[in-house]
């Protein structure tokens, strides 16, 4: 075939693939102003006085900031910020660090067991959540953790998910880098931390990623287990305020627009950590 003949069958391939192309594009645009819009009538909703609520222009004839300072300054959600932030921080560090450790472990060593381990924690994925409560609050109420930060905590301190995705990482790292490492004298933690743990970055990335929005938007469990709202975490505070706010739709639509700018901030500051994560996440499966 030719230069000229091979010019042309791909010209004719474009002229049949742009009608295709053209209607993905379309549905992809229509799918995301769909999905787009709730979150602008959200945002729009907490810029507006009582008086224009109903109002369903997505710009606020009279725009104002007085709900976010009252949201601020009557309420708990400086408290409640503080708490979910702490929460979340602390777990996904946690989940960083023992879970890489483990996956690490189970990847690079061979022992008696390992597979029956690796399958345990496996199986935890097949548990819902809602048949783990009542172990996890006896477990509470026998050590005294009910209403402490621990006892939000700790039920997600690791992660069998975690676990697995560092695991299955790990496992594509060459072991040459190790033995090289352990001929240079280096013990096994510092070989995992400064050998093994930079080479499975974009894994790292995606679980503190979605660890941290994970428990950012957890509700179930620090709804049982917290009694005191100063321990209330953001999803427990917007609940019981959206309770007492009653028909202040601008009220609850400024706590939920607050709440919802921190997860905002982490998929436009880390998008490209998070597809990154998925698709190799999903090579490695």
């Amino acid at each position: 075939m030719t230069d000229i003949d091979r010019q042309d069958v791909l010209s004719r391939y474009r002229i049949k693939m742009r009608p295709g192309r053209i209607l993905v594009w379309t549905l992809l645009f229509i799918g995301g102003i769909v999905m787009i819009t709730p979150l602008l009538f959200m945002f729009s909703t907490s810029l507006k006085p009582a008086s224009d609520v109903y109002d369903l222009r997505l710009i606020p004839a009279h725009p104002t900031l007085a709900n976010y300072v009252a949201v601020l300054t009557s309420t708990g959600f400086t408290r409640w910020f503080f708490n979910s932030m702490l929460v979340a921080v602390s777990v996904t560090c946690s989940n960083v660090f023992f879970d890489s450790l483990v996956g690490y472990t189970l990847a690079k060593f061979r022992f008696r067991g390992r597979r029956f381990i690796f399958l345990a924690i496996l199986s935890t994925l097949m548990i819902p959540t809602e048949m783990l409560v009542i172990p996890w609050y006896l477990m509470s109420a026998n050590f005294g953790w009910l209403d402490t930060y621990w006892g939000i905590m700790f039920p997600g301190m690791m992660t069998g998910f975690g676990t697995f995705l560092m695991r299955q990482f790990f496992e594509g790292v060459p072991d040459d880098f190790m033995e090289a490492a352990r001929v240079d004298g280096m013990n096994e933690f510092v070989i995992w931390w400064k050998i093994a743990m930079p080479l499975v970055a974009p894994a790292l990335s995606a679980l503190a990623i979605f660890t941290f929005l994970g428990n950012w938007t957890a509700f179930f469990w620090p709804l049982i287990v917290t009694t005191s709202s100063e321990l209330y975490t953001l999803p427990v505070g917007l609940s019981s305020f959206a309770v007492e706010a009653a028909i202040q739709w601008e009220m609850i639509m400024t706590g939920a627009a607050l709440a919802t700018i921190p997860t905002l901030l982490v998929f436009l500051l880390f998008q490209r950590y998070i597809v990154r994560g998925v698709m190799l996440a999903g090579v490695k499966g």
